[in-house]
C-alpha cells in the first residue's frame, strides 16, 4: 500500500507516494539558514543525535557547481575519527531550478538501482530539495589525480563494472514543463507530444538516454531575446547531426547502450582505503587502487564511448586546462583496462557471453569510438551551463564556463569537417593533445 507524503517519515521498506522504498522527510534545506535546517533533517533520521553527549557538526564540501554538500558527524566523546566517519551523513541539498535539468524521480531510481548492485551508499532519505545517504570512507580526488595511472586505472575498472553488470532500466524522460521557459517551439504541442519529441529524438534508442536528456536541456533553453532563440535553434540543428552520426554507431550493451555515470569529474571520484577496497574483478591485487563513484544525478543509459569520452574531460577540471587530457597512450592504457574488466565481468554474470571476444579487437574498436565522441562533452555540458546561467544562486561563471565548453565542441567540429584545415587555422591545443602519441 502507497504511503502519501502527507504521513511525513516513511519507515525503511515503504514506499512512499512517489513509489520509492526510502524515507520522505517533509522538510527542506534553507541555504539562509543553513545551521538549523540541516540539523532539523539530521535529527529527524538521527534523533539519538540529539541526545546529552552529542556534538553535531557539519562540514561543507565544495567541489560541486550544482548542489549544496554538507558532511554532517557526530563527535560524540570517546569515539574515533574512524567511528565518527562509519556513522557520518552526507546531506545534498539541489541547486536553484535544477529541476528543469535533472530528473530528481530518476536519480532516486538510479541511487536504488546502484545500491542493489553494491555500488552506490545506503540511501537514508529524501527530503523536499535533497537527499541525505551515508559517507563513504575514502579520499575525494582532485583533477591532477585522474591523471595518475593507478588512479585511471582504477576509475576505468569501476566505469567497466557500472556498464557490465548494471541494467538499463527504460522509462520516460522527465521533464517538468511548468519549470522550462520554453518548450523548444512545442508550447502549442499536448503534454503527450512533448514527451514523445523528448523520448523520439534518437529512433531505436529506449529512453531515457543520453541524446534524450541533451534534447530536454536545449528545450529548457531560455529564448526571451532573439539572440537566445537564435543559438537555441542553431544547437537543435547540431543535435540533430549528432544523433544522426553517432547515435546509431554500433556499441557495448544492449541497444547500444550501457548504464553510465555521465558526470564523472574528480569530485565524484572517490579513492577507498586499503582496508575496505576489494577488487573489481577478481585480480587479487592489494597495493592497487579501487576507486568508487558518488552523485549519481545525471546517470542515464548512454554509448559507453561518451561516458568514457566525458570523464577524460574533465581531466582538465573546471579550468578546461587542455594541456593534461590524455594522450593517445594514456587514452589505450585506460581502455585497455576497462575492457580486460567489462568482459571478465560479463562472463561472471553470463557464462559464455565472452566466448571468443578478441579483447585487442574490441580495445581498438572502442578506442576509434571514444575518438569519435570527443567533441559530444563540450556540447552536453555546454547546454547545461547555458541553463545554469540563468537559474543557479551559485557563484559561479556558468556563462563563460558555456562558451568555453562549446568552444571545444565547434573546434572538434571544424577538425572533422576539414573546416579548420581548409581555413588555415591552426590546430587548437585541445585537438593537439588529443592527437599526441605520449
Amino acid at each position: 500500500m502507497a504511503v502519501g507524503r502527507e504521513n511525513g517519515i516513511h519507515p525503511n521498506g515503504g514506499v512512499n507516494g512517489d513509489g520509492h522504498h526510502i524515507r520522505y522527510i517533509p522538510l527542506s534545506y534553507d541555504s539562509a539558514d543553513s545551521q538549523q535546517s540541516a540539523l532539523r533533517l539530521v535529527f529527524a533520521i538521527r534523533p539519538d543525535w540529539q541526545e546529552p553527549g552529542s556534538k553535531v557538526e557539519f562540514v561543507r564540501f565544495t567541489d560541486g557547481i550544482t548542489n549544496t554538500l554538507l558532511k554532517a558527524v557526530n563527535k560524540r566523546s570517546g569515539l574515533s575519527n574512524d567511528d565518527v566517519d562509519r556513522e557520518a551523513i552526507l546531506l545534498r541539498a539541489y541547486g536553484n531550478g535544477t529541476d528543469v535539468i535533472i530528473d530528481r524521480l530518476r536519480e532516486t531510481q538510479n541511487h536504488e538501482l546502484l545500491m542493489r548492485h553494491g555500488l552506490a551508499p545506503e540511501l537514508l532519505a529524501r527530503f523536499e530539495n535533497g537527499m541525505m545517504y551515508r559517507f563513504i570512507q575514502g579520499t575525494v580526488t582532485h583533477p591532477e589525480d585522474l591523471r595518475k595511472p593507478a588512479i585511471y586505472k582504477a576509475v576505468a575498472q569501476r566505469l567497466a563494472q557500472w556498464h557490465a553488470v548494471v541494467p538499463c532500466i527504460p522509462g520516460r524522460t522527465g521533464h517538468s514543463r511548468k519549470n522550462s521557459r520554453a518548450d523548444g517551439g512545442l508550447a502549442s504541442f499536448a503534454d503527450a507530444e512533448f514527451q514523445r519529441a523528448l523520448d523520439g529524438v534518437a529512433p531505436g534508442k529506449p529512453p531515457p538516454n543520453v541524446w534524450t536528456v541533451m534534447q530536454k536541456w536545449i528545450f529548457a533553453l531560455p529564448t526571451e531575446t532573439e539572440a537566445q532563440r537564435a543559438r537555441q535553434a542553431a544547437l537543435q540543428t547540431e543535435l540533430t547531426t549528432l544523433v544522426s552520426e553517432l547515435s546509431q554507431r554500433p556499441s557495448l550493451g544492449e541497444n547500444g547502450l550501457v548504464f553510465a555515470h555521465c558526470d564523472l569529474l574528480s569530485g565524484n571520484v572517490i579513492v577507498l582505503p586499503k582496508s575496505s577496497a576489494h577488487s573489481v574483478n577478481g585480480d587479487n591485487n592489494k597495493t592497487a587502487e579501487t576507486v568508487t563513484f558518488i552523485d549519481y544525478e545525471y546517470a542515464t543509459p548512454s554509448p559507453a564511448a561518451f561516458d568514457i569520452a566525458n570523464h577524460f574531460a574533465e581531466w582538465g577540471g573546471f579550468d578546461c586546462d587542455f594541456s593534461v587530457l590524455p594522450t593517445r597512450s594514456q587514452r589505450r592504457e585506460f581502455i585497455n583496462e576497462y575492457i580486460h574488466t567489462y568482459f571478465a565481468l560479463l562472463e561472471k554474470k553470463k557464462p559464455g557471453a565472452s566466448a571468443g571476444v578478441d579483447e585487442a579487437v574490441e580495445a581498438e574498436k572502442l578506442f576509434e569510438e571514444v575518438d569519435h565522441f570527443r567533441g559530444v562533452p563540450g556540447f552536453y555540458w555546454g547546454i547545461w551551463a547555458l541553463i545554469q546561467a540563468t537559474i543557479s544562486e551559485i557563484d559561479f561563471d556558468y556563462a563563460s564556463y558555456a562558451e568555453t565548453r562549446l568552444g571545444e565542441y565547434y573546434a572538434w567540429r571544424a577538425e572533422v569537417t576539414g573546416e579548420r584545415q581548409r581555413s588555415g587555422k591552426e590546430m587548437p591545443l585541445r585537438e593537439r593533445r588529443w592527437a599526441q602519441e605520449e
